[in-house]
């Protein structure tokens, strides 16, 4: 192939790209601080509010100009957006954008935050399950098998007019960020589902089902947070956190899974043995599950988590129990659970005014270290700016300190001249000894 057509061929490529990206982009709006005033009632706005500084917010712009693009293409109701936060700062604080970037969904008088994975895939699917009814009918048989083969977790109320299903409705406007919820008559459900009563919330998960019991199960909503999770999961940053609001304790093996070894794939084993054979025991107090690497662990206990492990975590408060002794058994397992649901392990951690300090100086010399051994250079211009700056700080604080000691030193000594002997009470000038005699 020849310099031209090589050179013509790149020169193609690049305007395709650059093509499809502004024919993308043409359907994601910015917004300003006159939106709220403009935006008519019925429409729903899917809205990211990004800083120009934010590498996530940059990394995130091809995927959101993509779900732009689909929306539109799809016929979707929902309007795309874009929003700088730092410029208009009013339109931030009206939806309490805190960091970023932000995926917030407006629809009727109800601003709904997107917190999960920053993929395509998954923001689409918040913005179908939000902008969509809070509770979604099943009229028929076919339908709900189709919904069920689509959900690996399926809410479902059953019955008529009730308190119960008051509450499932605004449960369900509640937590429809998080997952979906259906409503059904009698004659709509499996052959294999027997229900005693009606009306009755069920939760279809994992080949089987499971009832709402208020007496045993307490909210009805807390009830949902609690099983709106599989037994067991494979963690990441973001389904931690949501952990948080469940109020279970998170067990789980965390391990090098490109590194594997027999512990790892032991601890592994104990953690899905756990989830199945013991469900009846811990589903309500435990989640089970493995983490690929330490890293994000490491920022929560403060240290240098060895692989592979087990550890189990109090995400509402930040606070982690640890075996005593090395789990090689689901005896042992066992021990280590009934040992942390009956307190007789220390909690450590936690999120305490110290233990916050403590947890941003650990994460800062951890960003630090590892600025320093994947870009050297980085970290040498960085710690020349910063001690350039701290420098300069400490010398302007430093003058700033010896003027005030220096107006110190000179109002005690004019206050001493004041008190000495010749010295009249009434002036603050010295007599002239003529001006004595001439009195």
């Amino acid at each position: 192939m020849t310099a031209n057509k090589k050179l013509f061929l790149v020169s193609t490529v690049s305007f395709t790209v650059l093509l499809n990206i502004a024919t993308a982009s043409a359907y994601v709006e910015e917004l300003d601080d006159r939106f709220k005033n403009t935006r008519r009632a019925d429409e729903i706005w899917l809205i990211e509010f990004y800083a120009p500084w934010c590498t996530f917010c940059q990394q995130l712009d091809p995927v959101w100009y993509e779900i732009g693009a689909e929306l539109k293409s799809m016929g979707s109701p929902i309007s795309v957006g874009k929003v700088d936060a730092d410029v208009h700062r009013s339109l931030a604080k009206e939806f309490r954008v805190t960091d970023y970037p932000a995926i917030k969904l407006w629809k009727d008088d109800l601003k709904y935050n997107y917190r999960g994975p920053r993929t395509k895939e998954a923001i689409m699917d918040f913005a179908d399950r939000v902008s969509g009814p809070v509770v979604r009918a099943l009229p028929s048989q076919q339908l709900f098998q189709n919904v069920m083969s689509r959900h690996d977790v399926l809410f479902v109320y059953v019955g008529g007019t009730s308190d119960l299903k008051e509450k499932y409705f605004s449960a369900a406007k509640e937590l429809i960020v998080h997952t979906y919820f259906f409503s059904a008559t009698r004659h709509i459900l499996p052959k294999a589902v027997t229900l005693e009563e009606y009306p009755a919330v069920v939760v279809f998960k994992e080949g089987t089902y499971f009832l709402y019991n208020e007496q045993q199960d307490g909210e009805l909503v807390s009830w949902i947070n609690r099983e709106r999770f599989l037994s067991y999961l494979t963690f990441d940053s973001y389904t931690l956190y949501a952990m948080g609001d469940t109020g279970k304790v998170v067990v789980m093996a965390v391990l090098d899974e490109k590194k594997p070894t027999k512990d790892s794939i032991r601890y592994k084993t104990l953690m899905q043995r756990a989830a199945t054979e013991y469900k009846d025991f811990y589903s309500r107090e435990f989640q089970f599950g493995h983490m690929d690497g330490n890293l994000y662990i490491n920022g929560i206990i403060m240290d240098e988590l060895a692989m592979p492990a087990i550890i189990a975590l109090n995400m509402s408060n930040d606070g982690y129990f640890l075996p005593p002794n090395k789990v090689e058994t689901m005896e042992q397992l066992v021990k280590f659970l009934d040992a942390v649901s009956k307190g007789r392990i220390r909690l450590q951690g936690g999120n305490g005014y110290l233990q916050r300090i403590k947890r941003m100086v650990f994460n800062t010399r951890t960003t630090v270290t590892t600025i320093l051994t994947e870009a050297p250079l980085l970290g040498a211009l960085l710690f020349f700016v910063f001690g350039f700056v701290g420098s300069t700080f400490c010398f302007v604080l430093y003058k700033s300190c010896e003027m005030v000691r220096s107006r110190m030193r000179e109002e005690r000594e004019e206050a001493e001249a004041l008190q000495s002997p010749g010295r009249d009470k009434n002036t603050e000038t010295r007599k002239n000894p003529s001006e004595k005699k001439a009195d």
